[in-house]
Formats: structure tokens, sequence, C-alpha cells
């Protein structure tokens, strides 16, 4: 069985240019946590942990006793995040200020059915107490700009005037001051300078 690996049949989504362009995003199921406050906080980990156990109950079930049905070897998704402030009229630097819904992106044949069956066995084998939180969403994102974002999360500012400028320059305007980023390095493992994450806005 041949495996998905999403770095090169998705190559467009997760490792774009690192100058901006346009794309239309595919609509895409995720298990998704909503949450508010520091990123650098014990919620957020504890989030992150509920989200990344799940995906791999999930692309481990070949090995149970019922395989799903259409089952497809693939790569556990990278882990990503929809941003916004709670108070708009507080500067971004603020991170306590930040609400965002933290997301990976799931196989097609993941159903309502087996997310509530695959949640049970996350829960017995590696509980937490975010495993309730996580809900299944198809998301469609449409028309967006997007790059590739080198280096440490504090320099993310750069890159969107950067976004920002292209779509001026292109005819496009942003269209939701939430953007998304998707974290193709692992911060543990990667040095500030080496991080690669994808930035993406919704435009029109």
């Amino acid at each position: 069985m041949d495996k998905l690996d999403y770095k090169k049949a998705f190559k467009d989504l997760y490792l774009p240019k690192n100058d901006p362009g346009i794309i239309e995003v595919p609509s895409m199921k995720f298990a998704c946590i909503d949450g508010k406050g520091d990123p650098n906080g014990d919620e957020f980990a504890l989030a992150t942990a509920a989200l990344y156990s799940f995906s791999y109950t999930v692309k481990m079930s070949y090995k149970s006793k019922e395989v799903p049905k259409g089952y497809y070897d693939y790569t556990v998704f990278p882990l990503e995040g929809v941003w916004d402030l709670v108070d708009k009229t507080k500067p971004i630097t603020d991170k306590s200020n930040y609400a965002y819904s933290i997301m990976i992106r799931q196989p097609e044949f993941l159903d309502d059915e087996l997310f509530e069956r695959f949640i049970m066995e996350t829960k017995n084998k590696k509980p937490n107490d975010y495993l309730d939180k996580i809900k299944l969403i198809t998301i469609t994102e449409g028309m967006c700009c997007q790059m590739l974002h080198l280096g440490s999360y504090d320099d993310e500012p750069a890159s969107f005037e950067k976004m920002e400028c292209y779509c001026r320059d292109n005819g496009y305007e942003r269209s939701s001051l939430k953007h998304r980023e998707i974290y193709i390095s692992d911060p543990r493992k990667t040095e500030a300078s080496r991080l690669k994450t994808v930035l993406r806005f919704k435009v029109k």
C-alpha cells in the first residue's frame, strides 16, 4: 500500500514558495479545538497533545480488529492554527489576548461514527481532558493569499506585510483579519531561524 505523503501530494498547500501567491483552498476535514490565551501556556500544550494523540489513533487504526472502510496509509498532517484577537483594541503583541482554533487535517474516510470510536479509544490509551473538546469539522477556505515563512514566529509580521503588499499590487483585498498558520517544522526539534510555517489569509 502506497503511503500518502502530504508534502508530495499537496505540495501547493503545505510547501508553497517563500514569496506570496494566491491559491484556491479546497474543503478539508479537521479535528479541531477552540481556545483563548497565550500559546506558550499549559492549555495550548494539552490541546495540542490531545489532537496529536487522536490523529495517531486514526492513523494506526489499520492495526485494529475493525479496520475503517476506505482506510489508506498516510502521513499524519501537521498542526494548524487559525488566529484572532479576543479584544481587537489590544496590540497583537499581547499573547494573552489571542483566540485560536488549532487543528489537524484528517483523512476522508473519517466519518462521525468513526470519530466517536477513535475519541473513546484515545481516552482509554492516553487520557486527556481536552479530548472532550475536539470537534470534527469541514472547512472550505476558498481563495487565499499564502507564503512560506522561514524563521521565528515572532518575525511573522514582516511576512504578513509582504503578503498585504502583494494583494494590493495585484488587485486582491484581505477579507478576514483572522489568519492561518501551518507548522511544517517541529519547534521542539528545530532552531527558530530554520522554522517553516505556512501563513495564509482569505482574500477577495
